[in-house]
């Protein structure tokens, strides 16, 4: 690689791997030409791709549109590494589900999870399908959301709480995704303090920056996060 957004680069989970990789932006295209890339990965929200599409061959990705394992194959075919994708998929999903099974053998096979995130304004719960280890838990592990996460979060993604309702939201164990430098006031109230699964310590906090994608690297950090948290380290 020779160039990676702002995001990506900040990710602490990335960072050996990016050490000489320069920062770039859709913005900035002359930076881009500089690189001399042989091949642009964009996502479709971002601007410019007519314009990239000429100094390089690139490929468009919808977040979403494929589901998190698909894309990673996808990823390989492009490489030439589909054969290794296939593997890290196959692999990836036996251990993962094995280890759900191990986990609702302990909690319960009823049991809860919600997985929280704020900022200093406000708190979001996640559905399925959001990074934060949504992939891991819901999908993969098999773990249950809460029935008024379902109901909101599930469709869009995500949703945005007030906090007279966050603990309507909370299930029987918290993922709290926590970003650096962010503070949010209601972490010190009673109110959250009393949530069933903050009193009796079911909580596991991840770092924001090192969970918001749902890249092999990323999973593989939040799926070792998740066993040692719910079911002690080895």
């Amino acid at each position: 690689m020779v160039g990676v957004d702002q995001w990506t680069k900040k990710n602490p989970l990335f960072k050996d791997k990016l050490e000489d990789v320069e920062t770039v932006s859709e913005e900035d295209l002359e930076k881009i030409i500089e690189l001399k890339p042989d091949l642009i990965i964009a996502g479709s929200t971002l601007k410019n791709l007519d314009k990239m599409s000429k100094i390089a061959p690139t490929i468009v990705y919808t977040w979403g549109k494929l589901d998190y394992l698909a894309q990673q194959l996808e990823i390989g075919k492009v490489l030439n590494k589909e054969a290794e994708a296939k593997a890290w998929i196959d692999d990836f999903t036996k251990r993962a589900k094995e280890t759900g099974e191990q986990i609702k053998a302990k909690i319960g096979e009823k049991a809860t999870v919600s997985v929280f995130e704020y900022d200093a304004k406000s708190f979001y719960v996640f559905g399925n399908n959001w990074a934060r280890g949504t992939e891991v838990l819901y999908q993969a592990m098999g773990l249950n959301m809460p029935d008024a996460v379902k109901k909101e979060a599930l469709g869009p993604g995500y949703y945005m709480m007030s906090v007279e309702v966050i603990p309507q939201f909370a299930g029987d164990y918290i993922i709290l995704s926590k970003p650096t430098g962010e503070e949010n006031a209601f972490l010190k109230t009673d109110s959250w303090k009393n949530i069933p699964a903050v009193s009796q310590n079911h909580m596991i906090e991840i770092d924001t920056e090192a969970s918001s994608y749902s890249d092999p690297t990323t999973l593989e950090n939040l799926l070792k996060i998740f066993k040692e948290g719910f079911l002690g380290k080895a």
